[in-house]
């Protein structure tokens, strides 16, 4: 179907009828990605992109967009952007933003709506020159299967980007919240309920890494994602303090031990060549 802002959305036919995000994707939009630890997520995250994607206007696909916080401003660079999301409650939101954006941005979104699982087959085969995954593995219970459809589409070369769930730093918000008892079980558990209720997973470094090379993508640089600001509230701010703040988060994301003790993190990868 094609809207009247020119914004494609290619239903494919595999995503079940059940919208699972439909009932979180105001809280997920509002009020994470317009916290300040939803900016701070975005700005690094971004930052690290900008050091490693292809020139504009090379094709990303965007897996598990949503509502395009990561790769709408990436149209704006004048990238060629696909956005893929099983939500259709949270493409409604995309194609909200792009109607409301600046002409000429959204003919250069597509919004598909079918899985990561789903997406070769949605797309026909297509590849591109960089693979977005942010924050969508720590909702699978195995990454592997996950790794090989992120590597499907990418071409030879391509960037490959994941951000995930950090495992070793899992006791980190429960301690700061003065939950002790939660702390000492994260210790040793991969498992935790987050602030929209919804049970995720976290990895490794290593062991991502180690999945994501079984699939053909190896990893060239990886990045922390929001340390010091990640229970902050707009009261912990004042006057131009927000600014900073980013900055200070962008130098711990690059820098160990600070990454290291990151509740996220973001690995970037390159597609080798297939045999």
């Amino acid at each position: 179907m094609v809207c009247s802002s020119g914004v494609f959305l290619r239903q494919t036919g595999l995503v079940p009828a059940e919208d699972a995000w439909a009932a979180v994707a105001e809280r997920f939009v509002e009020g994470h990605y317009g916290t300040l630890r939803g900016r701070v997520r975005n700005y690094v995250i971004a930052c690290h992109l900008r050091d490693h994607l292809p020139e504009p206007p090379a094709a990303l696909v965007d897996v598990g967009g949503g509502a395009g916080d990561q790769s709408i401003p990436l149209a704006r660079d004048g990238y060629q952007v696909t956005i893929v999301d099983p939500s259709a409650a949270m493409l409604a939101r995309a194609r909200t933003r792009l109607v409301a954006g600046p002409a000429g941005i959204a003919s250069r979104v597509r919004l598909v709506q079918a899985s990561a699982t789903e997406a070769n087959q949605a797309l026909g085969g297509e590849r591109f020159a960089a693979v977005l995954c942010h924050g969508v593995v720590m909702y699978v219970d195995d990454p592997r299967p996950f790794a090989v459809a992120l590597a499907g589409l990418a071409q030879p070369g391509a960037i490959v980007s994941v951000v995930a769930k950090n495992a070793a730093s899992m006791a980190s918000r429960p301690a700061l919240a003065g939950d002790w008892a939660g702390a000492l079980a994260a210790f040793d558990s991969d498992r935790q309920v987050n602030g929209l209720g919804l049970d995720t997973r976290a990895d490794t470094v290593e062991g991502l890494t180690a999945v994501l090379a079984g699939s053909g993508v190896e990893r060239i640089a990886w990045y922390g994602v929001r340390l010091f600001t990640d229970g902050w509230t707009p009261a912990h701010l004042g006057g131009d303090s927000e600014e900073q703040a980013l900055e200070v988060e962008l130098q711990a994301s690059r820098r160990d031990p600070y990454r290291l003790m990151s509740p996220l993190f973001h690995i970037i990868g390159t597609r080798l060549p297939s045999d």
